[in-house]
């Protein structure tokens, strides 16, 4: 039972990690932007934004800002 909690949890946040990641990805396309633009403007590196976008990396709350900031958004338009 403690294992498949646990195994939804690692599911539910995959999910989310790729739902943040599509959503950054879209404003940013919409903008006409880079990745490598959107690092430089949100003093990220670029690998960085590739690996959040496909939803391979937990975001944290401080580079989520960074990157809301740097697209003219707020934090809860890329959740």
């Amino acid at each position: 039972m403690v294992a498949f909690v646990i195994i939804s949890l690692v599911l539910k946040m995959a999910e989310i990690n790729k739902e943040v990641g599509f959503n950054i990805r879209r404003y940013r396309e919409k903008k006409g932007w880079t990745q490598e633009q959107l690092a430089f403007e949100a003093n990220l590196h670029r690998a960085y934004i590739g690996q959040i976008e496909r939803g391979e990396k937990n975001i944290g709350l401080i580079n989520l800002q960074k990157i809301a900031g740097a697209l003219k958004v707020r934090p809860k338009d890329l959740l």
